[in-house]
C-alpha cells in the first residue's frame, strides 16, 4: 500500500551531506518526493511502500552521516500528492541561514582512507581528500552559509572532474565544500631552516621524483611545493626522514600546528620539551588505530570506541604494566593519551614512518608525539609564516600548506570513566576539535525562586546515574514567541571557554586555554569575534565569573558599562554546579558539590571545597572546607611546600616529627611563611580541596616542585599505582582507615553572615593530615597513604550528600570542578553515592574544569532573565 509521510528531522542535518544522503536512501527505497532545508532542521516529503517507508525512516535515524547529529525525527501522514520521482529542493538561503548549525571538523572517513591509498584513485596520496562525511568545517569557514565562497577553499576553483563529483547527487562528494584533487586543490610545502642538521640542501634528491626544487623565503628558510603527487611524496618522504634521524618537525593540521617527533626517541623528547618550555606535563602520541595501541595501553571497547570517533579525540588510555616508554614521554603517570590519524596527511607521514621503520628493522608499532604547536602558554600556531617564527627554534622543518585555517583548535581529550551502575561513561577533557562548536541545548529553567532552599519532598531517592548515559538530554528551550536577547557569558580565567546563548542553544567555544598573557587574550577575543560573524550573534546581556581581576570578566564589565546592557556576575562554584543542572535538564534542588583549585567566594576569600544547595536560579553554602591559609597567595600554587606550611600551621602540626621534612625542604622560606600568616601579609584563606591535594603531595614528598598546572594533585594520584575499579576491590585494605577521617562541625555565623557566603557545616581536612604525617613517621609506603588520603575524601563527599538529604530531602548529587578530573575521586564517587541510593548528575559534554564554567554563567542568567520576565 502507498503511503506519505511528511518528515521532519532536527540537529546538525545542514552543510554534512544530509540531503544527498536521503537522497540516496530514497532510491535505494523506491520512495518519491523530496527534501529541502529549511530554518528549523531538514524537510522531507515521501511517498511509498508502507515497509519501504518504514526502513526509510530507520535508516535517517541510524545511518545518517557521520557529520551529521539527528536529535529528532517528526513523523506526520499526510495525503498522496502522486510524486513520479524524488528531488532534491533548493530552500531560502537567507530563512535557513538564521538558525543553521555548523559542523565541527571531522576525522577523514574510511572511503577517503581507502581511496588515499588506492593506486587506482585519482586521488592517490591527495593529502587533502575529503568528502560530505569527513575533513574541515569549521575551520576553514568564514561566512554562512557553507558554501566553498565563504571558505579558505575560495582560492582553489574546482576542476571539471571535481566539480562533476560535486553537482552529482548521487556522488558522495556532492556539495563537499573542501572538495578538491591535485589538480585543483590546496598543496604541501616543505619548509626547512638551511642552518639545521640532516635538512635538505637549495636542491636535494628525492624518490622517484629527480630534483625538487627550492625557493628561499623572506626569513631565509627555504620551501619546496608539491604540486604533483610525485613531488607531494618526496616532500613527506624527507619529514619521514627527519623524523626517524631524530628531529622535529612542525605539521600543519586542521585547527592548528602540531609538533612532531619520534615518540621513541628520548633524547628528541627532551629537545621538544624544552623548547616548548612544557617542563614535565605529558606529550600524546599518534598511533595507527587501537590495534597497535594495545601494545602499550589497554584499550576496552569503549575506549576503542572514543579512539575511532569521528572527533578523533586524544583519548587517555591506562598503560600497560611492564611497558617501557622513552624517557619524558609520559613519565610518573598511569595514563597515556593517545590518538589515531585525523587528517590525511597524518594518514600519510604515519603509513610512511611505519614504512620507514620497518626497513630499518624496528619491531614495535610506530608512535609519533604529537603535541600542540606552541610555545608553553601561548596560543597554538595556526599560519605558516608564523610557524617557522615561533617554532623554528624547535622544529627544524615546516609541513605545511596554502589552505588558511581560520578559526583556531587544539585537539579533544577525552577518557572513559566508570560510572557505576551507568557503565562506563565518556569524561570530556578538553572540547575543542571535532566538538565544538555543535551547541548544548539550555534546559527550561525552574521558575521557582525558593526552589534552592526548598526542601524537596521527602521520597527515597534513586540511583540512576543521570549524568551517565550517552547523547544529549531532551530538553526543551523557550518559545519562539519569548525568546530572549542573544546572551554573552565570558567564562573563566582557566581553561577557557565562553557561551553565546541564541534562544535555546548554547555555542561554547572551543577549549582556549589560559588567559594569562597578552596574545592569549586576542586569541580569546578573536574567537568571539568569529562565533559573532559566523553565526550573527549580538550579544543584549552579559555574564561573567565574579571575581574582580579575571580578564574576561573585566572586559564583560567594562562592555557593560560602555553598551548599557545588564550583567549577571555568577559565583564560580555555583556556574559549576549550574553546568552539570543544564547539560542533564534538572529541575528542582541539587545538592551540589563543587571541588577545584580556585574560585572567587561571595565572602572574598578563594573557594574550591564547596557543597552547595542550588538550582539554576541561586544557590545556599551548605557545607565547605574550612579555610586554610595561603602563604604568598597564588606562589602557593608554584611552590606546594608552601602550601603544605599553611596546612600543618592552621592544623597545629608543625611540631609533628613527620613535618621535618617539609621545613627542612622549605629551608628560610618557612620563616617567612610563618610570618606572613602571622601578620596576615599576602596569605589569602582558602577551602580549596585542591590545595589540599598539592599540601599532601609536597608533604610525603611527590612532588615538591611542578611544573605544570595540577602537577603536585596529578602525581598525587599517580602515586596510588595500578587502581582496581571502584567495585572490583583493590590492593589496599578495604574502606578508609579511622583515622583518616574528615570532621564535620557546625559552623559560626556573624550578624552580617549570608546564606550565600557562610555555610552551615564545615568539613575539616585536620584528621587527615595527622593520619597522613603518622603514618609517614611510622613507614608506611606512599602508595597506601596517598590511596587512605584520596578514600576520605570520597567519603567526605558521601557524607555530604547524607547531609542535604537528611536536612532537605534533597536525592540529587550533582558533581563538578577539577578535582573530579581525578579518576580514583570521580569513580569511587559515583559507584558510593549511587550505592546510597542517590541520583548522580556530572558533566556529559563538558569537562568538569573550568571548560564548563561559560556554560554554567550562561544557564544561571538565562535562568535569573527568565523569573525577571516571568514577574
Amino acid at each position: 500500500m502507498i503511503e506519505a509521510l511528511d518528515i521532519h528531522v532536527t540537529g546538525i542535518v545542514q552543510g554534512v551531506g544530509f540531503r544527498p544522503f536521503v537522497y540516496r536512501m530514497a532510491k535505494k527505497y523506491l520512495i518519491n518526493g523530496w527534501v529541502l532545508n529549511a530554518a528549523d532542521g531538514v524537510n522531507i516529503h515521501a511517498e511509498g511502500e508502507s515497509r519501504l517507508l518504514d526502513e526509510f525512516v530507520i535508516e535517517l535515524s541510524e545511518n545518517a552521516p557521520a557529520a551529521a547529529q539527528v536529535k529528532e525525527i517528526e513523523l506526520k501522514e499526510v495525503p498522496l500528492q502522486d510524486f513520479d520521482s524524488f528531488e532534491i529542493r533548493f530552500s531560502d538561503d537567507a530563512a535557513v541561514q538564521e538558525t543553521t548549525l555548523v559542523s565541527a571538523d571531522l576525522a577523514t572517513c574510511d572511503d577517503c582512507a581507502a581511496e588515499l591509498f588506492n593506486p587506482n584513485d585519482r586521488r592517490f596520496r591527495y593529502p587533502f581528500i575529503n568528502c560530505t562525511n569527513c575533513g574541515p568545517r569549521f575551520t576553514i569557514i568564514d561566512a554562512l552559509p557553507y558554501d566553498r565562497a565563504s571558505t579558505s577553499m575560495k582560492d582553489f576553483p574546482m576542476c571539471e572532474r571535481c566539480a562533476a563529483e560535486y553537482a552529482d547527487p548521487l556522488d558522495r562528494r556532492f556539495h563537499a565544500q573542501p572538495d578538491a584533487c591535485f589538480e585543483c586543490g590546496p598543496h604541501l610545502s616543505l619548509a626547512w631552516r638551511p642552518d639545521c642538521e640532516a635538512t635538505p640542501g637549495e636542491d636535494f634528491p628525492t624518490r622517484g621524483a629527480g630534483d625538487v626544487s627550492s625557493d628561499e623565503l623572506p626569513d631565509g628558510w627555504r620551501i619546496a611545493w608539491g604540486k604533483t603527487r610525485e613531488i607531494s611524496d618526496a616532500l613527506i618522504a624527507r619529514a619521514v626522514e627527519l623524523l626517524c634521524a631524530g628531529q622535529v618537525v612542525a605539521v600543519k593540521g586542521l585547527g592548528g600546528f602540531h609538533l612532531v617527533c619520534d615518540a621513541r626517541n628520548a633524547e628528541t623528547i627532551a629537545r621538544l620539551r624544552e623548547g616548548k618550555r612544557r617542563g614535565g606535563k605529558p606529550f600524546a602520541v599518534m598511533m595507527a588505530n587501537a590495534e597497535a595501541a594495545r601494545n602499550v595501553c589497554e584499550v576496552t571497547p569503549e575506549e576503542e570506541k572514543a579512539l575511532s570517533d569521528p572527533a578523533r579525540p586524544i583519548v587517555l588510555l591506562k598503560k600497560r604494566q611492564g611497558v617501557a616508554l622513552a624517557a619524558g614521554l609520559a613519565d610518573k603517570l598511569p595514563e597515556l593519551g593517545v590518538m589515531l590519524p585525523a587528517t590525511p596527511v597524518q594518514l600519510l607521514l604515519l603509513h610512511d614512518f611505519a614504512r620507514a621503520l620497518e626497513q630499518m628493522g624496528v619491531p614495535e608499532p610506530p608512535m609519533l608525539v604529537m603535541t600542540s604547536g606552541n610555545i608553553h602558554d601561548e596560543p597554538i600556531v595556526t599560519d605558516d609564516a608564523e610557524a617557522r617564527g615561533k617554532l623554528g627554534g624547535i622544529a627544524c622543518a615546516v609541513l605545511g600548506n596554502d589552505r588558511a585555517i581560520l578559526s583556531r583548535y587544539d585537539d579533544s581529550v577525552v577518557r572513559i570513566i566508570s560510572a557505576g551502575s551507568a557503565g562506563a561513561a565518556v569524561q570530556m577533557i578538553r572540547r575543542a576539535r571535532g566538538f565544538a562548536p555543535v551547541p548544548l541545548k539550555l534546559a527550561q529553567a525552574n521558575t521557582n525562586p525558593e526552589a534552592a532552599a526548598a526542601p524537596e519532598d521527602a521520597e527515597a531517592p534513586e540511583a540512576i546515574g543521570a549524568a551517565c548515559h550517552e547523547g544529549s538530554p531532551e530538553t526543551a528551550g523557550p518559545d519562539a514567541e519569548a525568546v530572549a536577547p542573544v546572551l554573552f557569558a565570558a567564562g573563566s580565567e582557566q581553561k577557557s571557554t565562553f557561551a553565546f546563548v541564541r534562544g535555546s542553544d548554547a555555542f561554547i567555544s572551543q577549549h582556549v586555554g589560559d588567559l594569562e598573557n597578552a596574545e592569549a587574550f586576542d586569541a580569546w577575543l578573536d574567537a568571539k569575534s568569529r562565533f559573532e560573524k559566523l553565526f550573527e550573534l549580538r550579544a543584549a546581556r552579559l555574564a561573567c565569573d565574579a571575581h574582580p581581576e579575571y580578564l574576561a570578566s573585566k572586559w564583560a564589565r567594562e562592555q557593560a558599562r560602555k553598551l548599557d546592557i545588564p550583567l549577571v556576575e555568577v559565583q564560580h562554584h555555583h556556574a559549576h554546579i549550574a553546568s552539570v543542572i543544564g547539560e542533564n535538564g534538572l529541575s528542582g534542588a541539587v545538592c551540589g558539590i563543587a571541588f577545584d583549585g580556585t574560585g572567587f567566594g561571595a565572602d572574598g576569600s578563594i573557594w574550591g571545597g564547596e557543597v552547595l544547595l542550588a538550582n539554576a536560579q541561586a544557590y545556599e553554602r551548605f557545607a565547605n572546607f574550612a579555610y586554610v591559609p595561603m602563604p604568598g597567595g597564588a606562589a602557593c600554587v608554584k611552590n606546594p611546600l608552601r602550601m603544605a606550611y599553611g596546612v600543618l600551621w592552621e592544623f597545629d602540626l608543625l611540631e609533628h616529627p613527620a613535618a621535618k621534612r617539609v621545613l627542612d625542604a622549605l629551608g628560610e622560606q618557612a620563616d617567612l611563611c610563618d610570618q606572613m600568616i602571622e601578620r596576615g601579609l599576602n596569605t589569602p584563606m582558602t577551602s580549596s580541596v585542591g590545595r589540599l591535594f598539592d599540601a599532601a603531595s609536597a608533604i610525603l614528598g611527590i612532588c615538591e616542585h611542578p611544573t605544570y598546572e595540577s602537577e603536585a594533585a596529578v602525581l598525587l594520584e599517580a602515586a596510588l599505582g595500578p587502581v582496581a575499579s571502584p567495585d572490583g576491590g583493590s590492593t589496599d585494605e578495604a574502606g578508609v582507615n579511622s583515622r583518616y577521617s574528615i570532621a564535620i562541625t557546625k559552623n559560626t555565623a556573624t550578624p552580617k553572615s549570608t546564606a550565600q557566603d557562610t555555610s552551615v557545616l564545615l568539613f575539616d581536612a585536620a584528621p587527615i593530615f595527622k593520619a597522613l604525617l603518622d603514618d609517614m613517621q611510622a613507614g608506611i609506603p606512599a602508595a597506601t597513604i596517598a590511596r587512605r588520603f584520596h578514600s576520605a575524601f570520597v567519603e567526605a563527599i558521601v557524607n555530604a550528600a547524607k547531609l542535604a538529604y537528611g536536612v532537605y530531602g534533597v536525592s540529587t548529587v550533582a558533581l563538578s570542578g577539577g578535582v573530579f578530573m581525578n579518576r580514583f575521586i570521580i569513580e569511587h564517587a559515583l559507584a558510593a553515592l549511587q550505592d546510597e541510593g542517590f541520583t548522580v548528575a556530572v558533566n556529559r559534554e563538558l569537562p568538569p574544569n573550568d571548560g564548563c564554567i561559560s556554560y554554567g554563567q550562561a544557564v544561571i542568567a538565562c535562568a535569573q532573565d527568565e523569573i525577571t520576565r516571568n514577574e
